[in-house]
């Protein structure tokens, strides 16, 4: 084994961000300068969508061991950094799913990269369908702030559903409440019944994780309203029901009483 391990940038980032501090953007525009020695790695590149970068945190503590995830919540408890994405950890190296939204020459644009201005790029790895565990198991780490935690279930649902209708900002409004109802969406022991659209059903099936079998979690009965959902866990029972058809400036302009019938009832 090496004593040292030297490795060489293939290109940085270029953000309007400059403070590694500030709290994640998950719609973050950027872009990857890659260097010119390594411009032919770029071919056939446009053939993708989206991509693992991996970038150098050169600004972060690298003696840090334990961490508390601050930026969604500075309530919850330290964790060892090989358990969190902490960006202050003995390496600091940064992973970061993108969306590769164009290409010009050697620069890449991109969405959703979580890195400040000048961060080097160590290497840049295309997502594949093997990457996908679709209902792993994590700690519930949820953000403390609540458009925060909209935003993120956005991405997630976005990256699921592949399309931002009507119905998947519904899916991402009951969803945030049957969280903060409920807890973590992807527990063995949540069950949630979806009725209407199959975008509806196709977005909360995707940011709950939940099977319709081993073990069964998930129930679909397609029907023309506007959309309910019933979330079951531990005798608690939350059903969530669309008011009104809504244009998608409602779902920021309005609150949750506006748009959503919320009912609970032990089971």
């Amino acid at each position: 084994m090496p004593a040292n391990i030297v490795l060489k940038p293939i290109g940085i980032v270029i953000s309007r961000y400059s403070d590694p501090k500030r709290p994640s953007d998950t719609h973050e525009k950027a872009a990857i300068e890659i260097y010119p020695e390594y411009e032919e790695a770029l071919l056939r590149i446009r053939e993708h969508s989206h991509f693992w970068i991996l970038s150098w945190f050169h600004l972060m503590d690298r003696r840090a061991l334990t961490a508390a995830p601050c930026r969604l919540n500075h309530h919850l408890p330290e964790y060892g950094v090989f358990g969190l994405r902490s960006p202050a950890r003995p390496n600091p190296i940064g992973l970061s799913l993108v969306t590769l939204d164009r290409v010009e020459g050697r620069r890449l644009y991109v969405t959703g990269l979580d890195a400040v201005d000048g961060t080097p790029v160590l290497d840049i790895k295309p997502y594949f369908e093997d990457d996908i565990i679709f209902s792993p198991r994590t700690p519930h780490i949820y953000p403390l702030n609540r458009e925060m935690h909209r935003s993120i279930l956005l991405k997630q649902a976005l990256a699921h559903h592949q399309e931002e209708c009507i119905d998947l900002l519904l899916a991402v409004r009951m969803s945030l409440i049957a969280t903060d109802r409920l807890g973590q969406l992807n527990s063995p022991d949540l069950y949630v019944t979806v009725e209407g659209s199959p975008c509806l059903a196709d977005t909360i099936q995707g940011l709950s994780r939940a099977r319709l079998a081993n073990p069964p979690r998930f129930t679909y009965r397609p029907d023309a309203s506007l959309g309910r959902t019933t979330w079951r866990r531990g005798g608690k029972v939350l059903i969530i029901t669309a008011r009104q058809l809504l244009e998608k400036g409602d779902f920021l302009a309005l609150s949750d009483a506006d748009i959503l019938e919320v009912k609970e009832r032990k089971d």
